[in-house]
């Protein structure tokens, strides 16, 4: 079977996806062509072609050598391909990695809720628990844990609310600083200020040493 010499059709449109460099998970670039080509309703043929065209860097230079008549269908190719990246994998992640995340000095609460919120995304079936004690785990000493300390948050969307309390009182003494840090002293308008006893005194009328005799 010569799939690689099957043509393209006329209205085939190339994926709008990232070129793979052989750098990151093989299986994600995958899983988005599959899903591209779905959507085309292109066949197996066609999602042999296509599929070189994502590729780049030390990646095409490995399909380029592949044997001649090597594929038999996509899935072949796809085995081929997942097998010679596989070293990319991303390594599975589970809950006790969160412990290790922690807010820096001077790393706002903000940013730090950010971060932490991100690498949960990386987890699969993370405990509802095992979040709130990762996120508490790694807070500062600051107001947030203090209050975090005294009554601990009983769901995630608990702990979300008190966070977002805490964020906006924090971004508002900032910007507080801030301003008092640009204009250290009240604007005045000059055309409004009282004049200076000296400037007064310039514009009185002046008095005479002699005066005319009636």
């Amino acid at each position: 079977m010569e799939i690689m010499k099957a043509e393209v059709p006329k209205d085939f449109k190339a994926p709008d996806m990232t070129p793979y460099d052989g750098t990151s998970d093989p299986s994600h670039h995958l899983s988005n062509f599959r899903s591209w080509m779905y959507l085309m309703d292109a066949s197996d043929a066609t999602c042999c072609k296509a599929f070189p065209t994502t590729l780049t860097k030390t990646v095409i230079k490995w399909f380029d050598s592949l044997p001649p008549r090597s594929i038999t269908s996509f899935n072949d190719l796809a085995r081929k391909f997942l097998a010679r990246f596989s070293i990319q994998k991303d390594k599975a992640k589970h809950a006790p990695s969160l412990l290790g995340i922690k807010q820096g000095d001077r790393e706002s609460l903000r940013s730090y809720n950010e971060r932490f919120n991100k690498a949960c995304l990386d987890i699969h079936n993370l405990p509802t628990e095992a979040v709130i004690t990762g996120l508490i785990n790694g807070l500062r000493e600051a107001p947030f844990s203090h209050s975090i300390s005294k009554k601990h948050p009983t769901s995630l969307n608990e702990v979300q609310e008190r966070a977002k309390k805490y964020i906006n009182m924090e971004e508002n003494s900032r910007l507080g600083e801030t301003s008092k840090a640009g204009f250290p002293y009240p604007f005045r308008d000059k055309d409004k200020e009282p004049r200076k006893k000296e400037d007064q005194s310039i514009e009185k009328p002046m008095k005479y040493d002699n005066y005319t005799p009636l």
